[in-house]
C-alpha cells in the first residue's frame, strides 16, 4: 500500500493544532489550576492569618525573575493558545442546533466558553495586571501585591457587574479546561477505547466541577472582603515611627538626642 503524501501545509496545520492542544494543558491549564487554588485561600483567610497574602508573598519572592518567568511560561503560551483558538473558532462550523448530540454540544460549548474566557482574561489583565497599568485611568483600583487581599477586593467591589462577570469567567475557564483536558487525552492517544474515554469523561467532569466551586469561593471571598482591612506589616513599613530616622543607607538609627 502506497504511503500517503502529506503536504507541508497539512503537516504545519497538524503541528499547530497539536501545540495548541498541548499549550492549553501545559503550562496554561496547570497555571489556572494553581491560580484558582491560590485565590481560593481568601475564603479561609483571617485578619491575623491572611493565607492568600502569604502565598502572594511567596510568589513575589522570585523578585526580578518573576516577570521573565511569567512572560515566558504563562503569557507567551497563553497568547499562542488564544490566537490559534480564535482561528479555530472562526473556521469552525458548529451544528449542535441541527444535530443536538453530546459531542456536538461539547464542541460548541468548548468554542463558546473559549471566547468568553478570552474576554475575561483581557478584562482581568486590564484590571489587575502590570500589563494594564498604562491603560487604566488614574484612580481606578488595581492589584498591589503588598496589599493583595484588600486591593483585589477593591477591584472586585468597584462596580456591581465585576463579581458576576468574574463568576461567569471562572465557570467558562474551568469548563474549557476540563473538557479540553478530556479531548487532549483523546487527541494524544492517552485514552483510546470507549470505556476509558467514558471513565476519563466522568473524571474530567468532577475536576471541572471542583475547579468551578473553588473559583466561585474565591470570587465570593473577594466580593465580601473588608476592603478597609490593612496588612499590619505593610502599614508599619509605610508609616515610619517618630522615634526612628532612616539614613540614606537604609539603616535605622535613633533620632539625635
Amino acid at each position: 500500500m502506497a504511503k500517503r503524501y502529506v503536504r507541508p501545509v497539512e503537516s504545519r496545520q497538524f503541528l499547530i493544532r497539536r501545540l495548541h492542544s498541548l499549550s492549553g494543558i501545559i503550562p496554561v491549564g496547570v497555571f489556572l489550576f494553581f491560580h484558582i487554588g491560590t485565590n481560593s485561600l481568601i475564603a479561609v483567610s483571617k485578619p491575623n492569618d491572611d493565607l492568600y497574602q502569604k502565598q502572594v508573598d511567596n510568589i513575589h519572592n522570585l523578585g526580578p525573575l518573576l516577570i521573565p518567568v511569567e512572560v515566558l511560561f504563562i503569557l507567551v503560551p497563553l497568547a499562542y493558545h488564544c490566537v490559534v483558538g480564535v482561528k479555530i473558532w472562526l473556521e469552525s462550523k458548529p451544528n449542535a442546533r441541527n444535530y443536538p448530540y453530546g459531542g456536538n454540544i461539547r464542541y460548541t460549548l468548548q468554542r463558546l466558553t473559549g471566547m468568553i474566557t478570552l474576554a475575561f482574561i483581557l478584562v482581568h489583565l486590564y484590571q489587575m495586571h502590570w500589563l494594564g497599568n498604562t491603560l487604566r485611568p488614574e484612580g481606578i483600583p488595581t492589584f498591589h501585591h503588598e496589599q493583595a487581599s484588600a486591593t483585589t477586593a477593591r477591584v472586585m467591589q468597584h462596580a456591581s457587574w465585576i463579581a458576576p462577570f468574574y463568576a461567569l469567567g471562572v465557570i467558562c475557564a474551568c469548563y474549557h479546561l476540563a473538557n479540553g483536558f478530556w479531548t487532549f487525552m483523546i487527541t494524544w492517544g492517552v485514552i483510546i477505547g470507549p470505556r476509558s474515554q467514558r471513565i476519563a469523561g466522568y473524571a474530567c467532569t468532577a475536576l471541572g466541577a471542583a475547579l468551578i466551586l473553588t473559583g466561585l469561593a474565591a470570587v465570593r471571598g473577594f466580593a465580601t472582603f473588608d476592603v478597609n482591612q490593612e496588612r499590619p506589616a505593610v502599614r508599619a513599613r509605610a508609616v515610619p515611627q517618630p522615634s526612628e530616622v532612616t539614613s540614606g543607607s537604609g539603616v535605622v538609627h535613633p533620632p539625635p538626642g
